[in-house]
């Protein structure tokens, strides 16, 4: 290929470049919306454009005047992208300008409310229970969760290497901390601070290496203790059965069954009838009619030798209860593992 016929090669496709660029402002100035505008665009910048095809004739050329070409083409790629986002821009802000002439905002409507559920029922069966020992005159009472082995066990009466630390999985800290596998050490802090007689419930999360249907590795106890002059298994009696008529309905009967902790002696589990079936049998007793409730016993002299508290001159009874157990019974919650979801649609059911 001569000279001259080179240059006006280049001179051809160089004016077809410009020829393309006007082309593709006319266009873009004609189109309505956004989709017709980018619709516009792919024909001339896109995989199989315009600009991809007349790139295609640069093998005509020269290996001079391929990089004079390649720099004006890239020029015209630029000037069409800045026509394009120009009038998406411009196209944008009339759409805008249409919806807010065509669209008004009544201000005096009420606003979207965020989406709420309702109390947790461990909330919910805590309360219950502290407003209910607190009409016999117990008070509230919490503790670190991360305690010390001599308060979660041999204060307790469970020494070490004593055979029921092997009843529960442990999750420990070290070798003096753990994290508490029951509130029984708020009592022994309560014996060891507060002045007697005493009457408290000690609440709060407790940890246990355990999880299925009916087990939580972390979960929640109630305990009650009260410890006076010449206290009984009678007044124990008493208590839970008041505390089982006014938590799950009246009417509702209690029974002891002789066990062992090693912090009470006597010791004893506690039922109480079904408040679902009142005793006749269902599915939720497995037709027993009663309930396992918890455990509960006379305080044992050891732990009131360990808090230096003089037996027999004071003694007194405790017990103590699961809240998700308690939950799972009241509301008839089919599976422990709901209540740590935290799911709106679980949770908006206990809006009393």
């Amino acid at each position: 290929m001569t000279q001259d016929l080179s240059n006006a090669l280049l001179n051809d496709l160089i004016g077809q470049m410009h020829a393309l660029t006007e082309k593709a402002l006319t266009e873009f100035q004609n189109a309505t919306d956004k989709q017709s505008l980018y619709d516009k665009k792919v024909l001339f910048s896109g995989k199989n454009g315009s600009v991809t095809e007349l790139m295609k004739k640069m093998g005509q050329l020269t290996p001079e005047q391929k990089p004079q070409f390649g720099a004006k083409l890239n020029e015209a790629k630029q000037k069409i992208e800045q026509l394009y986002q120009e009038r998406e821009t411009s196209l944008g802000q009339a759409e805008l300008s249409q919806k807010l002439a065509s669209e008004t905002l009544d201000l005096t409507l009420p606003g979207f409310a965020p989406d709420r559920g309702g109390d947790h029922p461990v909330h919910l069966v805590t309360n219950e229970i502290v407003d209910i020992m607190a009409r016999l005159g117990y008070s509230a009472r919490l503790g670190p969760m991360v305690e010390r082995d001599y308060y979660n066990f041999e204060a307790l009466n469970i020494p070490k290497d004593h055979p029921a630390r092997d009843m529960q999985d442990t999750f420990f800290v070290d070798d003096n901390l753990v994290l508490r596998t029951h509130t029984s050490p708020i009592q022994i802090h309560s014996l060891e601070k507060d002045q007697l007689p005493l009457r408290i419930v000690g609440t709060g999360s407790v940890f246990r290496v355990d999880s299925d249907i009916s087990h939580l590795p972390h979960f929640h106890q109630i305990e009650g203790m009260c410890v006076d002059r010449n206290v009984s298994m009678a007044d124990l009696k008493g208590t839970i059965a008041f505390f089982v008529r006014e938590f799950f309905g009246p009417g509702l009967k209690t029974r002891f069954r002789p066990s062992y902790f090693p912090f009470t002696e006597p010791s004893a589990e506690v039922d109480c009838s079904c408040p679902l079936c009142k005793g006749s049998g269902c599915s939720l007793c497995k037709q027993s009619g009663w309930i396992e409730i918890g455990g509960s016993g006379l305080i044992n002299p050891k732990v009131f030798q360990t808090a230096k508290i003089p037996y027999p001159e004071w003694n007194g009874f405790a017990f103590g209860f699961g809240i998700e157990r308690m939950a799972i019974i009241k509301y008839g919650i089919p599976d422990i593992r709901l209540l740590p979801e935290n799911d709106l649609r679980f949770l908006r059911q206990f809006e009393f």
